[in-house]
């Protein structure tokens, strides 16, 4: 064999830097475009393919060394095109699992009501310098719900004239618009309130709540009544401050009540809040809850164990009856929550517009008592929340003890709540029926003049009178507010009484558990010197240990 042979056989290896420039051109060219370096290695791996096949001898494709070779090369083709059409799928439709405690990733069911009901263009404004990723993964989420609904970022620096004209006096404020009209809606990047240290992110809670106000454009009084030892809504004791913040958060009017000093529930009244009262209410002050419910009103009514507030005559007027005595939840669920036996856990929902997305979501209710109805002609009775069949009620003593059989069968389900409604034409013909069995001649001046009652007018447009009773009061009060969903059920039955539209009662969003942990500057030392001496110094000696028994 000549030398000039010889030399030419070695062309038959460029067969494999030719398929490695063609696979790296096919590559390169499907995931960043078909530039002129990919073009450009495709046709030159071609070419050296072309050039070692033409000097294989037509034994190429017999070798070992080529069979393996082609393998690897079919396996990586199809790993890329496996990887290229899971990117698509997953770009197409993207799922994604929220494992945070209070599901902070995932936009709440009230959130996903109220943004899909917007009719309105609504847009969020942000200055700031940079985006942030989780801010703008919540801004996609509103976003993905509607067409209605846009976001955008401006950099209040590089835009001054903009930034001017929304009123920006600092990085990181963040606005609503809707039309002409410039809601500011809150600051972030900035320290949070508490002090931490931990920059404040965009609310969804504020958002969803604004964009709320823009849904309906109603905005609630609520009267939360007082002077009966109820629980008080100014933070001056433990009590409703949380849920009274709340309310004020959906732009609600929030006030106290006094209906001794009133003689009257006021004329712009909503919904009126009966917080477990201590005390009885005089007999004019239930008259007046009764006029005001009779007029198209909404009460709730939060009544705790062994008290009914003397409110009887209103209930017996609904078909509602207290029982005294207090549910044990005897089935032992609640022990894997921190929940005693007097604290029912409730994940049984009535169907009704309060709790209709509750699903088999929590909430509980310490030291609760049943709620009980009678069925009455034009009166609607929803019960809302369900004990499980494994509870029992059990009466208290005058001094106070809990007269516990633990021998005695559950008697449950038990019902914790109810809501009620009725057309104001029935509760008006049964007060015009009361009034004629008492009326003469000399009163009918009077009655010509009912009709320019101010309360009857402020509330004409209410189709029907509502109420919810629920059998404790402690289960919204400041600390348990936002316990699973207890505030839920207090903001939704707020709302419902209020004759907001139901399409916006739903869970509404959570705000991040604080999980940070404080330790003092001798703290900070001596964690640092464990992690930085001791911790490595026990691995060299451990290291040392094992390498003497070895030996």
């Amino acid at each position: 064999m000549s030398g000039r042979s010889l030399s030419l056989q070695w062309l038959k290896f460029l067969t494999w830097p030719g398929l490695a420039l063609s696979t790296a051109g096919l590559v390169a060219g499907g995931l960043s475009g078909w530039q002129w370096l990919p073009v450009v290695m495709l046709l030159v791996g071609i070419g050296l393919l072309l050039v070692g096949f033409s000097f294989s001898g037509g034994r190429f494709w017999q070798q070992r060394s080529t069979q393996a070779g082609t393998n690897a090369t079919v396996a990586v083709l199809a790993l890329v095109v496996i990887l290229g059409l899971v990117n698509f799928l997953a770009v197409r439709s993207s799922t994604r699992l929220d494992l945070t405690e209070n599901q902070i990733f995932t936009l709440a069911p009230a959130t996903q009501t109220i943004t899909q009901a917007l009719t309105t263009p609504v847009k969020v404004v942000v200055f700031d310098v940079a985006q942030n990723a989780q801010d703008v993964q919540i801004l996609k989420g509103y976003r993905s719900l509607t067409s209605n609904f846009s976001y955008e970022y401006i950099d209040p620096y590089a835009n001054p004239q903009q930034a001017q004209a929304f009123g920006v006096t600092a990085p990181g404020m963040v606005f609503l618009e809707v039309g002409e009209d410039r809601r500011f809606l809150q600051s972030v990047g900035t320290p949070d309130p508490q002090g931490l240290g931990a920059p404040e992110r965009l609310s969804e809670r504020r958002l969803t709540n604004a964009l709320d106000q823009i849904v309906n454009d109603r905005t609630l009084t609520v009267y939360f009544t007082q002077g009966h030892e109820e629980l008080t809504i100014d933070g001056s004791a433990a009590g409703y401050a949380t849920a009274a913040a709340n309310l004020e958060e959906k732009s609600y009017v929030v006030a106290p009540l006094n209906l001794a000093e009133e003689q009257a529930v006021p004329a712009d009244a909503d919904v009126v809040v009966v917080a477990g009262p201590a005390q009885d209410f005089f007999e004019g002050e239930t008259k007046a809850l009764q006029d005001y419910l009779d007029q198209g009103g909404g009460v709730l009514l939060l009544l705790d164990p062994r008290t009914d507030g003397g409110l009887t005559p209103l209930l017996n007027d609904w078909g509602v009856v207290l029982d005294d005595r207090l549910v044990l939840d005897t089935s032992g669920t609640g022990q894997f929550v921190g929940l005693g036996p007097a604290a029912p856990l409730v994940s049984d929902y009535g169907s009704h517009p309060i709790t209709q997305e509750f699903g088999q979501g929590r909430s509980f209710f310490p030291l609760v008592r049943p709620v009980e109805t009678e069925e009455l002609e034009g009166t609607t009775t929803t019960p809302l929340l369900f004990t499980n069949a494994q509870s029992q009620a059990e009466a208290i003593s005058d001094d106070g003890n809990l007269a516990f059989d633990p021998e005695a069968a559950p008697e449950g389900p038990y019902v914790l709540g109810v809501a009620l409604s009725r057309p104001v034409s029935e509760a008006v013909d049964r007060e015009d029926d009361t009034a004629d069995a008492a009326s003469t001649p000399e009163t009918s001046e009077a009655e010509d003049t009912a009709d320019l009652d101010p309360l009857a007018s402020a509330i004409a447009d209410n189709s029907e009178s509502r109420l919810v009773v629920i059998g404790n009061s402690s289960f919204a009060s400041d600390g348990l507010f936002e316990q699973q969903l207890n505030g839920d059920v207090f903001l939704n039955s707020v709302s419902w009484l209020g004759q907001q539209g139901d399409d916006t009662l739903s869970i509404q969003p959570k705000t991040v558990t604080n999980r940070r942990i404080l330790i003092t500057p001798q703290q900070q030392i001596g964690l640092g010197i464990f992690s930085l001496l001791v911790l490595p110094l026990l691995g060299l000696i451990m290291a040392i240990l094992m390498w003497l028994r070895r030996r």
